[in-house]
């Protein structure tokens, strides 16, 4: 993972801005917290400001990319996080446990540092109505191999509510599902290469090229131009918090 993300990175900032609209809905789980734990912290994404905020990421690439803060930095897992109990009002992990080694011993250790609410945003496998998985059926795949089930937040954490994340159509952080409205984006390289999935996929050459011909012979907007009248659609994005 660190490997991964040492490479996939190089551009991570500039292309996974935070999106306002998708920040409000995370900050809202944290509650009053004033000290915030957030692991898997990338190059920072969705951090509330305001907080004594602790980061831990394995990749020094990504920890590279963060913008200059007063944020406590730690080069580390979440598998072994080297802080006492209950040492955190909130933790927060932002598309990040399908990459952890351990997701259940990951989860176990987000709640023994946390006093307070524990927030995740992820991704809900069981969701297969969003169309870029009709040209890259293999994503879907490997978010069903690597996704837990949402049931499983509810085991390794305790009681757990779940809501809906809608991603807007002009979403700023270029995740997975960002480019929902706007498909031509998927056929840039430099787009394709700050998502993880993309890169773990392997060759994409065949669904390129049927994406690319069904977007200029017009074949894309028949099947999917109702979404063009939408702002915002369910993905299969997920918040899951802690009661």
């Amino acid at each position: 993972m660190n490997a991964l993300y040492d490479t996939i990175g190089l551009n991570y900032a500039e292309l996974r801005k935070p999106d306002a609209r998708v920040a409000r809905q995370i900050h809202a789980a944290l509650g009053e917290a004033r000290t915030v734990l957030n692991v898997g912290a990338g190059s920072g994404s969705y951090e509330p400001a305001g907080v004594d905020l602790t980061a831990v990421e394995p990749s020094a690439e990504m920890i590279a990319q963060r913008p200059v803060s007063d944020a406590k930095v730690i080069q580390g897992s979440v598998e072994t996080l080297p802080f006492g109990d209950d040492s955190f009002d909130a933790s927060i992990a932002v598309l990040t446990i399908h990459h952890w080694s351990d997701q259940a011993k990951g989860c176990a250790e987000m709640r023994r540092v946390t006093r307070g609410p524990v927030v995740f945003l992820t991704f809900d496998a069981s969701h297969k109505g969003f169309w870029l998985f009709d040209y890259f059926p293999a994503l879907l795949t490997l978010d069903e191999e690597a996704m837990p089930p949402m049931a499983r937040y509810g085991e390794w954490l305790g009681e757990a509510k779940i809501e809906p994340v809608p991603i807007p159509h002009d979403c700023t952080d270029g995740f997975l599902a960002a480019y929902w409205r706007r498909p031509a984006a998927y056929l840039d390289e430099r787009i394709r290469r700050a998502m993880s999935s993309f890169w773990k996929i392997g060759d994409v050459s065949v669904g390129l090229a049927r994406l690319k011909s069904d977007l200029e012979d017009g074949s894309w907007e028949r099947r999917y131009g109702h979404l063009l009248e939408l702002d915002a659609l369910d993905c299969g994005y997920r918040l899951v918090r802690t009661v």
